[in-house]
């Protein structure tokens, strides 16, 4: 015990370790997740060690944390500001208004302290940001001593990690088991009818799946009804949608051009859809195997969609916008948004800042990615904007504004957590600049608030158990309330009023609560990746506003 308290940054990675490895435990669908897991293990031993750790060392790593998310979110977050995404905007709205409606009046119902309030808002919602941003703000509040301050922001720890573990079972099972039962589907089949009819047929497929039956394909073929085809002929037959690559004849490669005419037995390399190769084929004569020195190496880049010409056309379009693409063969395989792949079919729209894997001739392709956008560079972090954005955001926390007689500010993280938006959209605008990787960023996001919620954790430990006693029935009925209430009010207002597509639905409401168990068991149920559609627009808008609801409860009830 001596040892840990003599050594904090000892007892914060001993948190870390043992609250990840509880986090892992599993019953049925339902698992605590490292943070509610790390925030367990780091109130246990606060109570028992009494560890002091510097206040400092939270808002460094909180900052951190809330920059990566909302940098993260970013591009998403304004991708989705059309009237296309206004139906899904309404369910965040419900989950804004039931949220803080039940914590104020749980609040002024039972006399709850600030601190309490607070840390039910957080874990009901099962946002964890809110502990950030409330316990921030708790420190802020005028006329409080500071061992009622440490007292109030113990006490948001508390609540927050009863409410959360109910408040996660009850999200996970409500979404993923319930919410079809009361809707009346199949998850599965209305998930896999629902991308039938958005895409033509066809499902997705998961992250660590990949085509079986690859789109983009060169073959070889054998010239035996084609004899006396020219080149640009065969091209002009299938409206250019191949192109001829290498001519082999005998032991001889003749050059490409529009004007070659071919002749028995010589071997033709064509690239292209596969489907368009395949009729290509039939043009020509048999297939062959592949051929020793009949081979072109094609070049791979990703560009991001950066030209506002581009900006919601169809691949189809964009290739006939720019003949180069059917001119000097380039062929879109992959589109990235976010962190989403989605398929490079004929009738997805592209949008800017997507992130296009183009391959053909490298001539042909640096042509086109000056036209269309810019090479993407992500290798390594861009600390000059990094650090430029997290000290945007932390003054704009700083900004005070006067409601009546009641001071607000978005406090540190509400700053980071705009800045971080703005920052990562302006990225997504152009990739030249301003690289974070996405995996440094998640690792930032999940380190950041791990040490957060450990120091956070270490410090209230002494204040857990009287608060338990004294309110240990409310929490956990908390927990359940302010996650049914929302949940079952936007279950009703999607299907009823918005006429929000059910499987769409089921997965914007796990969206709302930014419920990452939720989706997951969600698209465990339906085996379709289709309910991530509506997840993904909620879950950032809801990640931008669910963690400023901490400041507000606190400005309101400590008014």
């Amino acid at each position: 015990m001596g040892v840990l308290r003599d050594h904090p940054e000892l007892a914060l990675f001993v948190c870390l370790a043992l609250g990840h490895l509880l986090g892992k435990l599993r019953v049925g669908p339902i698992t605590l997740g490292g943070i509610c897991g790390t925030l367990i293990v780091s109130l246990l031993i606060g109570a028992w060690a009494k560890v002091t750790v510097s206040d400092d060392v939270k808002t460094v790593f909180f900052a951190l944390f809330i920059f990566a998310l909302g940098y993260m979110a970013g591009p998403q977050f304004f991708a989705h500001l059309n009237r296309g995404s206004l139906r899904f905007f309404a369910l965040c709205g419900i989950e804004l208004v039931c949220v803080l409606g039940i914590a104020f009046g749980l609040a002024k119902a039972f006399d709850l302290d600030v601190g309490t309030a607070s840390g039910i808002l957080a874990g009901a919602a099962t946002e964890s940001a809110v502990v950030g941003t409330a316990t921030e703000s708790i420190g802020k509040l005028h006329g409080l001593g500071q061992a009622q301050i440490t007292e109030y922001q113990g006490h948001v720890a508390t609540a927050y990690t009863v409410c959360y573990l109910f408040g996660l079972i009850t999200i996970v099972i409500y979404t993923s088991q319930i919410m079809p039962m009361l809707l009346r589907i199949d998850l599965r089949d209305a998930s896999r009818e629902l991308w039938e009819k958005m895409r033509g047929g066809g499902g997705g497929l998961e992250s660590d799946e990949r085509e079986a039956l690859p789109g983009t394909v060169g073959r070889t073929h054998l010239v035996t009804t084609g004899d006396g085809r020219t080149v640009g002929d065969l091209q002009s037959e299938l409206d250019g949608r191949i192109t001829v690559e290498a001519v082999k004849r005998g032991s001889k490669l003749l050059p490409v051009a529009p004007g070659l005419r071919l002749t028995l037995s010589d071997l033709v390399l064509l690239v292209g859809r596969r489907a368009n190769v395949i009729e290509a084929g039939r043009l020509i004569g048999p297939e062959t195997p592949g051929i020793p020195g009949v081979d072109t190496p094609l070049a791979t880049s990703q560009v991001a969609v950066t030209d506002k010409a581009t900006d919601g056309l169809t691949i189809d379009r964009l290739q006939r916008t720019h003949p180069e693409f059917i001119k000097d063969g380039v062929y879109v395989t992959d589109v990235l948004r976010g962190d989403q792949l989605l398929p490079a079919a004929g009738d997805t729209e592209l949008h800017r800042g997507d992130v296009l894997t183009l391959v053909g001739a490298r001539s042909g392709l640096n042509k086109l990615v000056a036209k269309i956008g810019a090479v993407v560079r992500n290798d390594a972090t861009d600390f000059v904007y990094l650090g430029l954005g997290i000290a945007a955001g932390s003054l704009l926390g700083q900004v005070v504004v006067e409601f009546g007689d009641v001071p607000m500010s978005l406090g540190t993280g509400g700053g980071c957590l705009i800045s971080g938006l703005l920052f990562g959209w302006f990225r997504s605008r152009r990739q030249t600049f301003g690289a974070f990787p996405p995996q440094a960023a998640s690792t930032i996001k999940d380190m950041g608030l791990a040490v957060f919620i450990a120091c956070t954790g270490l410090v209230s430990g002494p204040q857990a158990w009287p608060l338990l006693k004294e309110y240990g029935a409310l929490l956990p009925f908390a927990g359940i309330a302010m996650v049914l209430v929302p949940a079952t009010v936007s279950l009703i207002v999607g299907s009823k009023i918005l006429k929000i597509e059910k499987p769409l639905l089921i997965g914007a409401i796990a969206g709302q609560q930014c419920s990452t168990p939720a989706i997951t068991s969600v698209t465990q149920t339906a085996q379709s990746s289709v309910p991530m559609l509506g997840y993904t627009i909620t879950y950032a808008l809801s990640n931008f506003l669910l963690p400023l609801t901490g400041p507000i409860l606190v400005g309101v009830l400590g008014a």
